[in-house]
């Protein structure tokens, strides 16, 4: 699923900025893991973007959504998860939880790869 993933995402991230701005981008899936929609959360500077647990969460209760993708970009190129990113990942997680909300994977971009928390 996470290449097909990565596609999706691909279309998201526009190829001019993601290594210069980092983004944040979050896919809501239904039942059958199938994408009902995607948000553009926030962009930041170079090293770094905010992700807002409610604003994440409000948008899936209003799609219907039972499973999120999250997804974002890091400009200087490592696909290396920071403390920040496991934090916020394990924040989402729990809160997610608390709606019955499956998160079901964080993935960090770059026009050339991708890191996968699920992997």
């Amino acid at each position: 699923m996470t290449a097909d993933t990565y596609e999706v995402l691909q279309s998201l991230f526009s190829a001019d900025t993601i290594s210069l701005q980092e983004q944040f981008v979050v896919l809501y899936l239904n039942r059958a893991n199938r994408v009902i929609g995607s948000y553009q959360l926030s962009k930041g500077g170079i090293t770094g973007t905010i992700a807002d647990v409610r604003l994440i969460l409000s948008v899936a209760l209003k799609t219907l959504a039972t499973g999120l993708i999250l997804a974002h970009n890091h400009p200087s190129g490592s696909l290396k998860p920071s403390e920040a990113d496991k934090q916020i990942t394990n924040k989402i997680r729990q809160a997610a939880k608390l709606l019955d909300i499956e998160l079901i994977d964080h993935i960090i971009m770059r026009s050339e790869g991708y890191y996968s928390f699920a992997d």
